[in-house]
This record gives C-alpha cells, sequence and structure tokens, in this order.
C-alpha cells in the first residue's frame, strides 16, 4: 500500500445511503488515503449491500481499497477488496478461505504481540494494534504502549495499523513509532470543518511527524 504511514478510514457506525457517498468522495479528494473500511452495526444484510453499493465505487474509482468490517462472506460477491476480523468475529484462517488469496485480510491484536504472530502465520495483510487512545466509537478498557508498534516494524515486513482515538493532535508517537497506517473515524467524520478538513489536517500531523 505504499511506504510511509497513511491514513485508514473507517467508515461511522451509522450512515445515510444517500448523502454519505458524498461525504465520502470529499474526503478521499482531500487527500491521500490507503483504505475505507465500511463498519456497520446490527443492520441487515440488505443495509450492507445498499451501503456497499453507494460507497464501494466512490472509493474503488480513486484508487483506494474497499475493505469490509467482519463480512468476508461479501467480499467477493460485491466486488469489495478485502476483510477486517476481529479477535471474536471470523478465525483469520476463515477469513482468508473465503475471500481468496488475493483480496487484503486484516486483523485486530490489540495489543497482543502473539496474536499479530498468528495473525502473520494465518495470512493477514496487515495487523491492527491498540486502542492507543480513549476512542468515542469504541469502550476501552486498556490503552496500549506505542513500544508495540517499534517493535512490530522491526521485526516484521508485515504493515501495522494503529487505532483507537487517533487524531491530528495526537497521533505523531504513533507515526514515528513505524505505525503503516493511521485508522481513524471521529477525527475525520466528526471534524468540525468537515470530512476533507479532517483528512488534510491529518496527512499534515503525519508530514510533519515523519519529518520530525
Amino acid at each position: 500500500m505504499g511506504a510511509g504511514c497513511r491514513i485508514y478510514l473507517i467508515t461511522p457506525p451509522a450512515i445515510d445511503p444517500a448523502s454519505f457517498p458524498d461525504r465520502l468522495a470529499a474526503a478521499l479528494d482531500a487527500g491521500d488515503v490507503a483504505a475505507v473500511q465500511l463498519r456497520l452495526k446490527d443492520v441487515s444484510d440488505s443495509d450492507w449491500m445498499a451501503a456497499i453499493d453507494a460507497l464501494r465505487p466512490v472509493a474503488q474509482s480513486r484508487g483506494v481499497a474497499f475493505l469490509l468490517n467482519d463480512r468476508a462472506d461479501l467480499v467477493r460477491a460485491t466486488g469489495c477488496d478485502g476483510v477486517h476480523v476481529g479477535q471474536d468475529d471470523l478465525p483469520a484462517r476463515q477469513a482468508r478461505a473465503l475471500i481468496g488469496p488475493e483480496a487484503t485480510l486484516g486483523v485486530t491484536c490489540k495489543g497482543s504481540r502473539d496474536l499479530a504472530m498468528s495473525a502473520g502465520e494465518d495470512g493477514a495483510d496487515y495487523v491492527a494494534f491498540g486502542a492507543f487512545f480513549p476512542s468515542a466509537t469504541k469502550e476501552v478498557t486498556t490503552l496500549i504502549d506505542p513500544e508495540i508498534l517499534r517493535w512490530w516494524s522491526e521485526l516484521m515486513e508485515l504493515p501495522s495499523c494503529a487505532i483507537g482515538g487517533i487524531t491530528a493532535a495526537n497521533c505523531a508517537p504513533l507515526v514515528r513509532a513505524g505505525a503503516d497506517f493511521l485508522a481513524v473515524v471521529g477525527a475525520v467524520w466528526s471534524h468540525p470543518d468537515g470530512p476533507a478538513a479532517g483528512v488534510r489536517a491529518l496527512n499534515a500531523a503525519i508530514a510533519a511527524a515523519e519529518a520530525g
């Protein structure tokens, strides 16, 4: 997915398929974004399909990977680029079998070095560590030390994604520790000046951290 640290954009918990594509387009047109993960909670399969149909073309037409949270079963049928699974979701090996060898597989490893190593062995294309900061979208019980990102990047070729409460104001230690991707929700969608401003602010913060 390219050198340097990049934004990994996760959709808000609830989206309106009619208006959200324009918001997503504005975010992606504002600067570099590596991937978009569609993350829906407690919705029907028809809602998943409607959201995929509305958003996948927005991402893919801009060269941005479009991933689904947990729904490995939908990836091939809908032309998505991959799936992200948590430790309580589908096991990584099963997800890989469903999506095929070419699609992208990401696995949540929280703060566990063992889980990260296992994910790599099970065919993950990236591992996600976190949460590093308190988050508005998920209740965080344990905050992770950014040192795990440094340990991983020095040891492994597999990219790492940092997740959990990341903003333009606090991301520098994660970038410097070697995170390949910063997974963000509120930093973009809740930005007071809109999602485009959120993407610009994050990319500026990443560039400043990499330069510093």
